[in-house]
């Protein structure tokens, strides 16, 4: 039913779901000193990757995510392998690439990382204009570091109206602006582009307001919601303190955020329920 790639020595495996898989840390060397357990999580990836234990793998990134430290530079790879593996391409390719111009030819994954890069890259063109197959797709994304917003995502699924995913979309565009140079936010400052959305029949409207110079610029753009799929996708840049939300038309970026991950993750999944709400016949909303 889903197509799969193939990683050389591997055999292929279709649609993992790890959005939230967080292994119990109960009785784990939790006492370790942060390089010794980014060590000790990180041989733990690598084994549970040999074993193809996908599954447990994303569990032990997620949490080698939360540790504050210097980490090697393989985790990118072994990031990337497993959200390949889920088919979330963004983040498998921004992960990829920051590995590659990380360690360049002298990595230990160097040459296994480009051949994943262009395969990821010929399932996705071979996957072009296929909304409709793209729309059965799971969610599948390794969970980001911080707080997961239980609170806010149950209150969505208590109360998944319109007006309810748009007042949440806000909040969080509020939230998520992305400022030229991070270091100069502070409470109350301005980010240099914002958004804001809103549902109108048959299409979304997002404003932006940018930055430019010493003058604010004002635009609209806007995503018909017929015919798309609601499984929005993101990636996070370090290289641009950027995170992006991807143009589910075209897979091209789409809205630029700050470089938090949790904030990108809960924008993408909000955004792709209120598709999939707009999506429903007249009266269903």
């Amino acid at each position: 039913m889903y197509s799969r790639i193939k990683v050389p020595g591997r055999a292929p495996v279709a649609g993992l779901v790890l959005a939230g898989a967080l292994l119990v840390s109960s009785g784990s060397a939790a006492a370790l000193p942060p390089e010794h357990e980014i060590q000790r999580l990180m041989l733990a990836v690598e084994e549970s990757v040999e074993g193809e234990n996908w599954g447990q793998a994303a569990e032990y990134l997620n949490r080698l995510q939360r540790i504050e430290g210097d980490k090697p530079p393989e985790h990118l790879y072994y990031r990337g392998e497993v959200m390949a593996r889920s088919r979330h391409y963004n983040e498998a390719l921004s992960a990829l690439e920051n590995y590659v111009a990380g360690t360049g030819a002298d990595g230990e994954h160097y040459t296994e990382a480009l051949k994943l890069i262009t395969r990821i890259e010929q399932e996705r063109s071979s996957q072009s204009g296929g909304a409709d197959n793209a729309a059965d797709e799971p969610v599948a994304e390794i969970a980001p570091a911080g707080e997961t917003g239980a609170g806010d995502q149950a209150t969505v699924a208590g109360d998944a109206s319109t007006g309810a995913l748009v007042n949440r979309l806000n909040r969080l565009f509020d939230q998520a602006g992305w400022s030229r140079d991070a270091r100069l936010i502070r409470e109350g400052s301005r980010p240099d582009i914002l958004y804001q959305v809103s549902a109108n029949s048959g299409e979304l409207s997002f404003r932006e307001s940018r930055q430019e110079g010493d003058r604010r610029q004002l635009g609209t753009i806007t995503l018909p919601v017929y015919g798309i799929s609601p499984m929005i996708e993101w990636s996070c840049e370090n290289a641009t303190e950027s995170c992006w939300i991807y143009d589910p038309r075209d897979n091209s970026r789409f809205l630029r955020l700050g470089n938090d991950r949790d904030k990108a993750d809960q924008l993408a999944s909000t955004l792709g329920q209120l598709i999939r709400r707009l999506q429903r016949p007249s009266g269903d909303n």
